[in-house]
């Protein structure tokens, strides 16, 4: 779509949509070459490392699947199979609806559920809303954010606002805050287009998060769970669908070890749809800054179906064992001490939490930027509301336990008394 494009070109793309949903086809005969050349191995990459010929410092990450470090590390088949779809073009709508579909067969979504692929679940976030504000009518899609002729208002609890309702914010609504059922029940009104439920915020909030869809339908209002960082347990991914949530979003880049600029809007057909259209690759669309390209959507599906295929309950161990290693370790000074907890929701794997006490003249904080500051550089900080530092490691590599584990045992005992 372009400014140019009339209705009847608008709806003839969303024709070409429809019909891809119901048979869809090959774009190209052609077969990929049967190999392709190796790169160059000069200028960048040269050395493996292409952070350190940029100045860049890599770290050991022990504090999870945090954006601001890069999310979590794809796997080499995830890799491979967005080196495959690099080497072709698509129709990137058509391969969207595609992706809907195989997503939602691999997650057993209830009838009339799809998906599609966006730009990590911030991108699904705000083009979720977009389409229930729009639904297929170009003109309101052009006009986002200005909300003349539409609704205007998400209702969410005062405990669940955080920085990520700023995508709520972003098409022009206003976010009508609520604490309890009858200031929910006053909130609805004609203006009122969504519901939205976050997450991680569950049990801050009065209203939970099985009944958050059961009072929109009795309102008649759509609901959207903002789940972004809710895997594992892996039974998330279809969990909310089956509790009647109309859209959910999910991080592909975190847990899932998908792209890190990928994510997924799981809902019903309708809205999902619309969504996309509210979306790259569209043009003149609040969305079309948040491109996903064809490599990350086939790296997504492939990240989603090898996640499906572990054994969670070996890794939760396998995660467990690495806590311990360090745990043994830096027990052993005098006045250090650990537990052991699991987050409620988000990053819900194993972490450990570390104190010690005044025979130790170093604050949580400190013993953080020096180990931060460090060769190598490790990252390890507060979290999850405890004293001390906390830290998780399903995202460290083999072997990286023992180096925290040395570095940290020698950073305390540098400032034991």
């Amino acid at each position: 779509m372009n400014s140019t494009s009339s209705r009847r070109g608008f709806l003839g793309t969303l024709g070409a949509v429809a019909a891809a949903i119901a048979a869809p086809r090959k774009l190209f005969a052609t077969k990929a070459p049967a190999s392709e050349p190796s790169a160059a191995a000069a200028g960048l990459g040269q050395s493996g490392n292409p952070y350190q010929e940029l100045g860049v410092t890599t770290v050991i990450n022990g504090e999870g699947t945090m954006t601001t470090l890069g999310g979590s590390l794809i796997r080499p088949e995830v890799e491979a199979v967005m080196a495959q779809a690099a080497r072709h073009f698509v129709s990137i709508p058509e391969l969207e609806v595609a992706a809907g579909k195989r997503i939602s067969q691999m997650l057993k979504l209830p009838q009339g559920y799809s998906a599609i692929v966006t730009s990590g679940a911030a991108g699904a976030i705000q083009s979720g809303l977009a389409g229930i504000l729009t639904g297929d009518n170009e003109s309101l899609i052009k006009q986002l954010p200005d909300l003349t002729g539409m609704k205007s208002e998400v209702i969410i609890q005062k405990t669940h606002r955080n920085p990520f309702d700023h995508q709520l914010r972003g098409p022009g609504v206003k976010l009508i805050e609520i604490e309890t059922h009858e200031q929910l029940r006053r909130a609805v009104s004609e203006r009122t287009a969504m519901m939205h439920f976050t997450n991680f915020a569950n049990s801050a909030g009065q209203i939970k998060v099985d009944e958050w869809p059961k009072l929109a339908k009795q309102h008649n209002v759509p609901c959207m769970n903002d789940a972004a960082a809710d895997t594992p347990p892996v039974s998330h991914l279809w969990d909310y669908a089956n509790m009647g949530y109309d859209l959910i979003t999910f991080s592909g880049g975190k847990a899932l070890r998908g792209p890190q600029c990928a994510g997924m809007l799981i809902g019903r057909e309708e809205l999902v749809h619309y969504a996309l259209l509210n979306n790259s690759p569209y043009e003149d669309t609040l969305g079309r800054g948040q491109k996903v390209g064809k490599e990350e959507i086939v790296g997504m599906l492939k990240a989603l179906e090898l996640y499906l295929s572990e054994d969670h309950d070996a890794l939760a161990r396998e995660w467990q064992q690495r806590l311990e290693n360090i745990s043994a370790q830096i027990t052993k000074i005098p006045g250090v001490s650990t537990s052991f907890f699991i987050p409620e929701v988000a990053n819900h794997v194993p972490h450990m939490q570390i104190t010690w006490d005044a025979r130790i003249s170093l604050t949580p904080s400190q013993a953080s930027q020096i180990l931060r500051s460090g060769q190598p550089s490790i990252v390890i900080g507060g979290g999850e509301g405890r004293p001390g530092l906390a830290m998780n490691s399903f995202m460290l590599q083999p072997g990286e336990d023992q180096i925290i584990a040395e570095q940290l045992s020698k950073v305390l005992r540098q400032h034991s008394a």
